[in-house]
């Protein structure tokens, strides 16, 4: 029987603001992301980009004449193009003046006028297109930053940066002239969400006292803090349309929330959604919460409170391949920072210890969810049981555990992976000598350093697109990415080089005993592949078991038939590298769909 490995894109449709009943959405067209036009009012969808690399990026302007669409390489690197709604005109340029640059937001006034931000090696450029066409440079800066929002009268743009610095959040003139800033700090960051509908009143999220609050500020008042609405882990946050009320999304502890608060008064309602994960909210012009919802059993669902009608899955073939009976639980373990939440699933058919494969979240500011992952319904198959773990870094757990390092980058969440693997091996959950390491992007560097610097724990590494060299990933990725490790470390190679060499898996190599399976992309900007292939030619001098897989894609692929490479090449790695992994000869197929109804 054929197992059907599912990819999802969990977003929401792009609603116009003033015709609701276009949209447009991301979805499947021959095993690759494309968009989608969806007139909710008849019922029918009109395929509009055909990418052999898929696209991802699309907008609506508020009139729902036309959409946007970012046509980008496999490094991200692109142009925006414009294309009617109705399909009357193809595709053009929105910006023909311009070179290509990197994606870093899109805003709309209400008569269309759009603000563009574009990132290259130096920083953000503010682009300004009015709906006849023109366009002009409103200004530029050095610094990585992205567009939040304009408002709706096009006078005002809001551009967000590093939430712990100076300017956190800076408002612009249409001129480009700075209107007013609002500074974060390391105990006090603060992101900007949007301007309520019609108005100038900014939304924001200012964490203060380990606390997260909503906020406003307008050009007249300056900042508010709405102190009676804080929650204690990490939210995000967007309008009604009626401007005074907010639909708030909370995560906390792997799982999320949905609130309905008044910004006037205390009052804050919660949102019934069933139990585990919502991806993606908004509140559409006609007041319908809509939302994307998953759990541990079910793929992401595209959900509403008002019963919305979906456009059909044309095509898209069965949502799930034959899952097996598995049983998942939580478990609280004592750690070296406090109490350690992870995810832990068993096969339901095998009784005992059982081979354990952590599946190791990126970021390093992401959690692991009580959400769909197919590579956990695909792992348990093969009858490891899987752990994921949120290490301190994840979110969902509060201020203090997001930003809590104290053994250093790294080496922090593999205090933490230990004292996991430890409890599970003594409550006879996993076998000690059976226990692997499998991320992606962030989780694919703490797999690698982990296998260096805890070398008796670990059996197997599994690394998708991964850092391998710290100080070599920094001056081979983009500007956003140095701006995190800047971040994360305190400063660049140059200012800490201690910091990056003791947090670098490949400090390490010379320690490093189990077989490692290592995949790169060609084109990722985020963790470029040549360190990484530098990594598999030290293993492979120490006679180190090793494989690596080159995928012509970029850091986020969403090329379907990439993922089924890698799995046909991770799962005969596995039965032959880690004992324990059943093989019983099942085929993987793979597609892509966007979030079900």
């Amino acid at each position: 029987m054929s197992r059907t490995f599912r990819l999802y894109y969990p977003v929401l449709p792009t609603i116009a603001e003033q015709t609701p009943h276009r949209a447009v959405y991301v979805g499947e067209a021959e095993d690759r992301c494309q968009i989608f036009a969806w007139n909710r009012r008849t019922g029918t969808t009109r395929q509009l980009t055909a990418r052999r690399a898929g696209t991802t990026r699309a907008a609506l302007d508020p009139a729902g004449e036309t959409v946007w669409w970012f046509d980008d390489d496999l490094a991200g690197t692109g142009r925006w193009q414009l294309v009617d709604f109705a399909g009357f005109t193809g595709p053009r340029l929105a910006l023909p003046e311009t070179a290509s640059g990197r994606p870093a937001g899109l805003a709309m006034a209400a008569d269309g006028t759009a603000v563009i931000g574009l990132t290259g090696e130096r920083g953000l450029t503010l682009h300004v297109r009015h709906p006849d066409g023109s366009h002009r440079v409103a200004r530029s800066l050095d610094d990585y930053a992205y567009v939040v929002d304009v408002d709706a009268a096009g006078q005002l743009i809001v551009v967000g940066a590093d939430p712990a610095g100076a300017d956190a959040v800076t408002v612009y003139t249409a001129d480009g002239e700075q209107s007013a800033v609002l500074a974060g700090g390391q105990d006090r960051r603060v992101w900007a969400l949007g301007f309520a509908p019609g108005t100038s009143r900014l939304l924001l999220v200012v964490e203060a006292d380990g606390d997260y609050r909503l906020a406003t500020w307008t050009p007249g008042d300056g900042l508010r803090h709405h102190d009676a609405h804080r929650f204690p882990t990490e939210i995000t946050a967007c309008w009604y349309p009626d401007g005074e009320h907010v639909l708030v999304r909370q995560d906390r502890h792997a799982e999320s929330r949905l609130y309905r608060v008044s910004l006037a008064t205390a009052d804050q309602a919660p949102i019934a959604v069933p139990t585990g994960s919502v991806l993606d909210a908004a509140v559409w012009p006609d007041g319908d919460v809509a939302y994307v919802w998953t759990d541990a059993a079910t793929p992401p669902q595209l959900c509403s409170t008002g019963g919305m009608a979906l456009p059909a899955e044309d095509g898209a073939g069965p949502r799930t391949g034959a899952a097996p009976a598995a049983r998942r639980r939580d478990i609280w373990v004592p750690g070296p920072g406090g109490d350690i939440h992870a995810l832990v699933t068993t096969p339901a058919d095998r009784t005992g210890p059982a081979p354990a494969v952590f599946l190791v979240h990126g970021g390093p500011s992401e959690h692991a969810r009580n959400a769909y992952d197919p590579v956990v319904d695909l792992l348990v198959h093969t009858g490891c049981a899987v752990v994921r773990v949120n290490y301190r870094g994840s979110s969902g757990y509060g201020a203090a555990w997001r930003s809590d390092f104290p053994a250093g980058v790294g080496h922090t969440q593999l205090e933490d992976l230990a004292a996991v693997r430890q409890r599970l091996v003594d409550d006879g959950v996993v076998l000690a000598d059976r226990t692997a390491l499998w991320g992606h992007s962030w989780g694919g560097y703490l797999t690698l350093l982990a296998v260096g610097v805890q070398p008796d724990l670990w059996r197997l590494g599994i690394a998708v697109t991964p850092i391998a060299d710290y100080i070599a990933a920094f001056h081979g990725s983009s500007p956003a990415v140095r701006a995190l490790d800047r971040k994360l470390f305190g400063g660049t190679p140059d200012d800490v080089p201690e910091r990056y060499l003791r947090a670098s898996p490949v400090t390490y190599v010379d320690q490093v005993r189990a077989p490692v399976f290592l995949a790169v992309a060609t084109d990722d900007v985020r963790c470029p592949p040549e360190p990484v292939e530098q990594y598999a030619a030290l293993l492979t001098r120490r006679s180190v078991p090793n494989r690596l897989l080159r995928l012509h894609a970029g850091h986020e692929d969403v090329d379907a038939r990439n993922h089924v490479a890698l799995m046909q090449a991770v799962l005969p790695f596995m039965q032959r590298h880690f004992d324990g992994v059943r093989d019983e000869g099942t085929p993987i197929a793979l597609a892509l769909a966007r979030p079900a109804g």
